[in-house]
């Protein structure tokens, strides 16, 4: 008599890296780790989705420039100079057309205090090394004829460029399944710690996956995986914005032909005109915590501002409408790189530059995933500036920690 059989138990495969969150700055990370050699897997249940679906895609280094975040721009200023090259090489990777545009940025004016304004920041800019030349109001009509007679004067920035985020995510998805990269399309539901050393995770099905390190790049959910040791959470909050899609009318050319900013009673205003013949308009900044719905206030305000810049752009179709929720740090500054908790990394808060730095925040990470260390671009963004425990002081502070299911927190409206 033959005695039963017995199905051996199979031990869960073991990754070298294993990346949790599948938005750009997921997949850039997974794409370069395995370039790298280092066998690479991704958990998430839709890559490619999240905050890149919201984005504009501007590629601003200069004239997203704020007073007290000369640091930052340091990083800025090295991811815009890669991307050029990483474009090219993304593009002949996958044969995917990212949108890229070296169009250059048009920054105006609408009343003295912005015309004010302005020139503050041409000021910070030309202390800073940055190249901006100031126009007049007539020269910036010059420039983007459509633009409303009252403008005062503006900002003509030709280094900052935009691409467009929704074929950049498309493009990555492509290039890391064509390098190896494993994709677990399931949620992470907790982070597994073993000997006061990561391990791994378990997925909401139950799966556990494993691996030598693991990166955590979830955007605004990256506070939020359970099994994180307090002492290491990422300090990373919701910041909800509206955007508005519109389309240009192809017959009579482009209305715009430049990414064109301003601000407009007080409020931060972008048009980003796309060869497709897309508008992007956007975008609010509302914290809100984890609130993602598209209101008729916010989409009010969006026209309303772009009308008083662009007058004929109230004759367009509206397209979309969509809200999404940005990765803010305490100092709107990335976290890249080792925590205190040994085999676990971070890549996140990138807040309003996550497009402009995923060419850095690739090579930062892929260099600290194979040596251990920062590379000297990625040191002042390491998670440890904030000290044990400011990850779970943070989302105390501001109600992080609460909110609706993961799977909640993209809201989309097209019409």
């Amino acid at each position: 008599m033959s005695s039963p059989s017995i199905t051996p138990s199979v031990p869960p495969r073991t990754q070298d890296v294993l990346v949790v969150g599948g938005g750009i700055i997921g997949l850039v990370t997974a794409w370069r780790s395995a370039q790298r050699g280092l066998a690479t897997a991704l958990v998430d249940p839709e890559p490619g989705g999240g905050a890149a679906q919201v984005a504009a895609g501007m590629l601003a280094a200069v004239t997203e420039l704020h007073y007290g975040e000369q640091t930052l721009l340091a990083l800025n200023l090295a991811s815009a100079r890669r991307y050029p090259e990483f474009a090219a090489e993304l593009t002949d990777a996958t044969g995917h057309d990212l949108g890229y545009r070296r169009c250059g940025t048009l920054a105006v004016a609408l009343d003295a205090d912005d015309r004010a304004h302005l020139r503050e920041l041409h000021a910070l800019q030309e202390r800073s090394g940055l190249e901006s030349e100031w126009l007049s109001g007539r020269e910036c009509r010059r420039l983007e004829p459509m633009l409303a007679p009252g403008v005062r004067g503006g900002l003509r920035v030709d280094g900052d460029h935009q691409i467009d985020p929704r074929r950049l995510a498309g493009a990555l998805v492509t290039a890391c399944e064509r390098a190896g990269v494993v994709f677990h399309r399931v949620w992470a539901d907790r982070l597994t710690v073993a000997g006061d050393r990561a391990t791994g995770v378990v997925t909401a099905d139950g799966t556990v996956l494993e691996a030598g390190q693991v990166v955590l790049a979830g955007g605004s959910l990256s506070g939020r995986l359970a099994g994180v040791p307090d002492a290491v959470l990422a300090p990373v909050r919701p910041v909800k914005g509206q955007v508005l899609r519109l389309t240009m009318p192809r017959a009579h050319g482009p209305l715009l032909s430049r990414t064109v900013r301003a601000v407009v009673r007080g409020n931060p205003l972008y048009l980003v005109p796309r060869e497709s013949g897309e508008l992007v308009v956007g975008a609010t900044s509302e914290e809100l915590g984890w609130d993602t719905t598209v209101t008729a206030g916010g989409v009010y305000e969006l026209l309303r501002d772009a009308h008083e810049l662009v007058p004929g752009i109230t004759e367009l179709p509206l397209t979309e409408t969509r809200a999404g929720l940005r990765p803010g740090s305490p100092d709107n500054a990335p976290l890249l790189g080792p925590t205190a908790l040994e085999g676990l990394l971070l890549a996140t808060g990138h807040h309003r530059n996550g497009v402009l730095l995923t060419p850095v925040t690739g090579d930062v990470m892929a260099h600290a995933l194979t040596t251990g260390e920062l590379p000297e671009e990625g040191r002042p963004f390491t998670p440890r500036r904030f000290g044990a425990g400011a990850g779970a002081a943070f989302a105390e502070g501001t109600g992080a920690e609460q909110g609706p299911t993961e799977q909640t927190l993209l809201t989309e409206q097209t019409v």
